[in-house]
């Protein structure tokens, strides 16, 4: 049975929900709990930070993290810049990024799951972070307007999207001339097709929706933006791997 993009959004904003509701109770990892490749702390979660990131962040903060990899030392920030953060889930990238552009900047965290936005919200107040904003919306239509953003983060989210077209576009518009990205995600290797992709995980689980290193260097350039890079990191499954994504959008 195809799923639909509306299905697979509905799918994805209930497990991430659970996720949430459960960080109270205990840790959870990977993008939904699961692993394609059975060994989740080595490749998915707060493992993928440093004893000194993690010190910086409440508790709950970290065992909400479900990423694939760092994009808060990706994206290099500086003072005052203004940061987007996609697919925020529980805020330890918002929160990590807001210390990292300090109070004369800005740091945005977007999520469509009203759990996630609520233990975000909870974890930047313990974490004393003033200077952050979360947003309901989706990744294909970011709430921001035009050439507001100084750089787009994310974590392992632009592979759950079913139109990730629309995303990169997005990405694109909210981006002030010059404006960065710095993104890990989920990558397949070239030779994955989708059917590949799909036996070897869930859309949930990071790996079935992820695009292929040419893909991603292709839906970049494609919505308009420059230095494209794609470095594989880490494998997390055969032919799949941890990435780290860069791009920018050419100055005025």
């Amino acid at each position: 049975m195809t799923t639909t993009a509306d299905e697979l959004r509905e799918e994805v904003r209930r497990r991430y929900a659970e996720s949430a509701l459960a960080v109270t109770q205990s840790s959870c990892s990977c993008c939904s709990g699961e692993s394609a490749s059975g060994t989740t702390q080595a490749v998915f979660g707060d493992g993928l930070y440093d004893a000194a990131q993690r010190g910086e962040l409440p508790e709950a903060a970290v065992l909400a993290s479900l990423g694939c990899g760092n994009p808060v030392a990706v994206a290099d920030l500086h003072e005052g810049e203004t940061v987007l953060d996609l697919g925020s889930g529980g805020g330890i990238d918002v929160i990590l990024s807001a210390k990292r552009v300090g109070p004369g900047g800005v740091a945005y965290g977007l999520d469509m799951t009203d759990e996630m936005l609520a233990l975000a919200q909870r974890n930047a107040r313990d974490a004393g972070a003033t200077n952050v904003h979360f947003l309901k919306g989706v990744i294909e239509q970011i709430p921001l307007p035009a050439a507001s953003v100084d750089v787009v983060i994310s974590n392992c989210v632009i592979n759950l999207s079913g139109d990730k077209a629309a995303v990169l576009a997005e990405i694109a518009r909210v981006l002030k001339p010059g404006g960065r990205v710095g993104v890990s995600d989920v990558v397949a290797e070239d030779h994955l097709t989708t059917e590949d992709r799909a036996a070897r995980g869930s859309h949930v689980g990071c790996i079935a929706g992820a695009l292929s290193r040419s893909e991603y260097v292709a839906g970049l350039e494609a919505a308009g933006l420059e230095d494209v890079s794609v470095e594989f990191t880490h494998a997390v499954a055969n032919g799949m791997h941890g990435a780290i994504v860069r791009a920018r959008k050419p100055s005025a």
